[in-house]
C-alpha cells in the first residue's frame, strides 16, 4: 500500500497519533458523565453547557489555518495531541463546573485541531488511491483502540480515583504527542498550502455534503443512545456491550470500506450509505423491538464509516494547495448542526421522541440526492502534482 519511505513514515506518525487521539477522548468521554455526577455534582444544565462547550473548537477548527502561519503542520498534529491529553489530565484536579468547563474547552481543542490536521496531511501525502486505504487502517486503529482503552479504564477503577485515572490517561496521550514533536516525517515534494481562509464555487458539493453529515452526526450521537436508554430501557452493561460490538466490527470493516471506494467509487459508497441512513433512522422512529433498534445503532455506527468517501472525493477534485485550508474549513462547516440541532431535537423531541429521527430520515433523503451529483474529474492529479 505505502511506496515510498516516506509515505511510511507518515503513516506511523499519523497511527500513533490517532491512536493517542482516541484514547484521550475515549477515556474523557467514559469517565465523564461519572464524574460530573459523583465528585463535581452538576445539574443537567451544566451538563449540557459542558457539551455544547465541548463543540466550540470543532466550530473554530478554521483557525487552524492561522496557527499554520507559525506551527508547520506535522508539528501542529503533535501538539494538538499534547494539549488534548493535558486537557484530559488535568480533568480530575478541578472538580467545579467552571473547571470542567476549561479542561473540556482544552481538550477538546486538542482532539478537533488534531482530527483537522490528520485529515489534512492525509490527502496532502497519500495519492487518490492510497488514501482511502490509509483512512480505512486509521479508522480501524481508532476503533481498537477504544476497545483497549475501555478495557484498562475498566480496570483502572478497582485501584484508582478519578483523579488518578484521568491523570494516567491524559499523560499517556500528552507522553504520545511529545514524541512526536521530535519527528519529521514531511517532505518538500508536498505542494505549499494556501494558509488562508476562503469558500470556493467549485467545492459546494463537498461543502453541502459536509455539513449534511455534520448533521447526521448530531443526531445519532444525541438521539440515538438516548432512544436506546429513555424508551427502549437499555441499561449500562447492554450499552457497553454494543460499544463493543460497534468497535470489533469498525476494525474489521473500516479497511474494507477503503477498498471499496477504491473499487466502486464515492457516488455509490455515499449512495449506500444514504439509503441506509434513511432506513435507519425511520427504523429508529417506527420500531417496537428493542432488539431492531439495538441492530440498527449497529448498523448506524457502520455506515457513519463511510463518510470517509466525502474527504477522498475532495482530494479527487481539489487543487493540491488547497487541501489543508479547505479541511479546516470543512470540518467547521461539519461543526455548524452542533450549534443548533441537539436543542431543537430535544424540543422536538419533547413533542415526539420520533420527530427527530424522521428529521434525520429527511436529511438522508436531501444527502441521497446531492450524492448523485458526483462527478470525478477525467484524469485524478497524483498527490504531490499540480493541476494544469
Amino acid at each position: 500500500m505505502l511506496t515510498t519511505s516516506t509515505n511510511k513514515q507518515m503513516f506511523s506518525f499519523l497511527a500513533i497519533l490517532t491512536a493517542a487521539s482516541m484514547a484521550g477522548m475515549q477515556g474523557y468521554t467514559m469517565l465523564f458523565n461519572n464524574f460530573a455526577v459523583e465528585t463535581v455534582h452538576l445539574d443537567g444544565l451544566q451538563v449540557g453547557l459542558t457539551q455544547s462547550i465541548r463543540e466550540i473548537p470543532g466550530f473554530l477548527a478554521l483557525t487552524a489555518i492561522y496557527v499554520m502561519l507559525v506551527i508547520r503542520e506535522h508539528r501542529l498534529a503533535s501538539l494538538s495531541v499534547i494539549l488534548l491529553g493535558v486537557g484530559v489530565a488535568l480533568t480530575g484536579f478541578f472538580p467545579s463546573f467552571s473547571g470542567v468547563a476549561l479542561t473540556t474547552l482544552l481538550m477538546s481543542f486538542g482532539f478537533h485541531y488534531y482530527e483537522t490536521v490528520n485529515q489534512s496531511l492525509t490527502l496532502q501525502y497519500f495519492s487518490t488511491h492510497q488514501s482511502p486505504l490509509v483512512m480505512g487502517k486509521l479508522r480501524s486503529l481508532a476503533a481498537i483502540t477504544s476497545i483497549i482503552s475501555a478495557a484498562a479504564i475498566w480496570g483502572m477503577g478497582f485501584v484508582l480515583d478519578y483523579r488518578g485515572m484521568f491523570l494516567v490517561v491524559g499523560s499517556v496521550v500528552a507522553l504520545a504527542g511529545l514524541w512526536a514533536v521530535f519527528q519529521d516525517p514531511s517532505h518538500a515534494d508536498v505542494p505549499p498550502q494556501k494558509l488562508r481562509m476562503f469558500l470556493k464555487r467549485r467545492y459546494w458539493l463537498y461543502y453541502a455534503l459536509t455539513f449534511m453529515s455534520g448533521a447526521r452526526r448530531q443526531i445519532y450521537m444525541v438521539f440515538s443512545m438516548f432512544l436506546l436508554v429513555k424508551v427502549f430501557h437499555f441499561s449500562v452493561q447492554a450499552i457497553t456491550v454494543l460499544f463493543i460490538i460497534n468497535n470489533l466490527i469498525n476494525w474489521i470493516i473500516n479497511p474494507m470500506i477503503g477498498r471499496a471506494i477504491n473499487a466502486f467509487g464515492e457516488r455509490t459508497l455515499c449512495t449506500i450509505e444514504y439509503v441506509g441512513v434513511i432506513l435507519v433512522f425511520l427504523t429508529y422512529a417506527y420500531a417496537s423491538s428493542r432488539w431492531v433498534v439495538a441492530g440498527m445503532y449497529i448498523v448506524d455506527y457502520i455506515l457513519f464509516n463511510f463518510a470517509v468517501a466525502i474527504r477522498t472525493y475532495f482530494q479527487k477534485i481539489a487543487d493540491p494547495a488547497d487541501i489543508a485550508p479547505t479541511s479546516a474549513v470543512g470540518f467547521t462547516i461539519n461543526h455548524v448542526a452542533a450549534v443548533f440541532l441537539p436543542a431543537l431535537g430535544g424540543y422536538l423531541w419533547m413533542l415526539d421522541y420520533r420527530i427527530p429521527f424522521i428529521m434525520g430520515a429527511a436529511l438522508g433523503v436531501v444527502s441521497l440526492v446531492l450524492a448523485q451529483f458526483i462527478r470525478l474529474p477525467s484524469r485524478v492529479v497524483p498527490v504531490g502534482q499540480t493541476a494544469h
